[in-house]
């Protein structure tokens, strides 16, 4: 069979961009499709304008608090319309690191198209055979809509579409209380609309109740409402919406967003002609990220497994280490965190203390206050804690509950992760996206590109993609 490429990678979103990034500059003959806008759901839909608002709305919100500090200050005057063009204008300002100019640049085939498998290891892209012998996907997920009766004939939000309104909701219904529920409830609660989110669970269900009863009680405070029961339907009112839920209640609004959570983007890819197995969670992947189709990977989204950017971007990594230098490299998310980007914020790495307790073993935990810490004191925010999960002696998880914790993050990974804090360590850490703590892993890798991306490395990686061509 003749070869096209070296590698071909399908997505450009956070973990395709990070795999066809690193491979191209390593020499090798790498085509990365995407058919829609290059930066995939983070920048375009999801991390960055998510956080560019939530900047926004805390601005607002400090107008309000200000007066706990002796200064007299007016209820903001929100201009939406200026806000959400500040949030694109973010966008617009991140959009170059991901441009399809730059991985052109280091010598990556960028095409705009859809992909599908006709046979194993081949792919048709805008009426075009493209072969390679090793196949990344890294084609992301889309919003997660559930069979709920009458939210097919109502018009509804998603993180899709959220970012493109230039009116601010007189009442927001949320679907919903996970981390992009709970974020956004409290951003458009703090630009000026009325809110409500509805979840059979507890707001953010996946962390430690303590922590999480503390965000969701901060939410209660600020006016935002919450309705824990099961959704019977949905129906149009009046020019907006009424949720209607098991308990006899129901829930009006002007706009409702749906965020229930993500599903892999499968549809259209012809996974069955390359022999590429799926479950409810995504492509089935193992520990190396390799599909049950020889030369295959998936990762991102798309895989079962962790749906975050930074988890994304560390198997783009991964991918790197396997295709261009032929590591047997594994994932390890022992010490995987992620982030709520609340106010206050909510971080976990590693396991919960429940989630130790179930592994069995002397399970401990310390907690630390931020009422007990100086700083948090003298700057008004000493609400919230931090808490140390150790199993038999070793720290396992790590929960932090605060401002601006996500940033605080760091030394836990090591410790969960085990690993020393030299240069190399701290530029393979997956940090949580978006935190300045991000700075500390972008340095300690520019240390090191000079040597992984010099002459040597693309040798190797070029008698690698030779043996490849040759063996398939």
């Amino acid at each position: 069979m003749s070869w096209t490429h070296d590698v071909v990678v399908v997505g450009a979103g956070a973990a395709g961009l990070t795999a066809a990034g690193g491979l191209a500059q390593l020499g090798l003959r790498v085509a990365l499709i995407e058919a829609r806008a290059m930066g995939g759901e983070c920048l375009n839909t999801g991390c960055v304008p998510s956080k560019a608002l939530l900047a926004i709305a805390a601005r607002a919100q400090a107008v309000r608090d200000i007066g706990r500090f002796g200064i007299r200050a007016q209820e903001p005057q929100v201009d939406f319309s200026g806000v959400m063009a500040q949030v694109r204008g973010v966008i617009a300002e991140i959009a170059p690191h991901d441009a399809q100019e730059r991985f052109e640049g280091w010598g990556a085939e960028v095409i705009r198209a859809h992909a599908r498998f006709t046979a194993p290891r081949t792919l048709l892209v805008a009426g075009r055979t493209i072969r390679a012998p090793r196949i990344v996907l890294a084609v992301g997920s889309r919003p997660a809509v559930p069979s709920i009766p009458g939210l097919d004939i109502v018009p509804f939000l998603t993180n899709e579409t959220l970012f493109s309104i230039d009116a601010l909701p007189d009442r927001l219904v949320v679907l919903g209380a996970g981390s992009v529920g709970m974020e956004m409830a409290q951003a458009f609660h703090r630009l000026g609309a009325e809110v409500a989110v509805i979840d059979r669970g507890p707001p953010l269900s996946r962390d430690e109740p303590e922590a999480a009863a503390l965000v969701s009680e901060r939410l209660k405070a600020e006016g935002i409402a919450f309705h824990r029961a099961a959704i019977r339907g949905v129906s149009s009112v009046g020019g907006g919406v009424a949720v209607d839920l098991d308990d006899g209640d129901t829930v009006g609004g002007s706009h409702l967003l749906v965020a229930l959570g993500r599903s892999a983007n499968l549809h259209g890819l012809g996974l069955e002609e390359a022999g590429v197995d799926t479950d409810g969670g995504g492509i089935v992947v193992d520990d190396r990220l390799q599909t049950s189709a020889p030369g295959v990977y998936a990762i991102g989204d798309c895989r079962d497994g962790p749906r975050l950017t930074h988890a994304a971007g560390y198997e783009g990594a991964r991918i790197v280490a396997a295709i261009g230098f032929g590591l047997r490299a594994r994932v390890d998310y022992r010490a995987l965190p992620r982030v709520a980007y609340t106010s206050p914020e909510l971080a976990q790495v590693g396991m919960t203390e429940a989630e130790a307790r179930e592994r069995g073993g002397r399970v401990t935990a310390m907690r630390e206050p931020f009422a007990d810490n100086d700083r948090a004191v003298a700057e008004g925010a000493s609400v919230g804690f931090l808490k140390v999960v150790r199993r038999n002696g070793r720290i396992v998880g790590a929960c932090l509950v605060g401002e601006r914790v996500g940033d605080l993050t760091m030394p836990w990974v090591l410790s969960i992760g085990g690993a020393k804090p030299t240069p190399w360590t701290l530029s393979g850490m997956i940090l949580p996206y978006p935190t300045r703590s991000e700075i500390t892993k972008a340095a300690a890798f520019a240390m090191y590109a000079p040597r992984l991306f010099s002459r040597p490395a693309r040798i190797w990686a070029g008698v690698l993609a030779a043996l490849r061509r040759r063996l398939g």
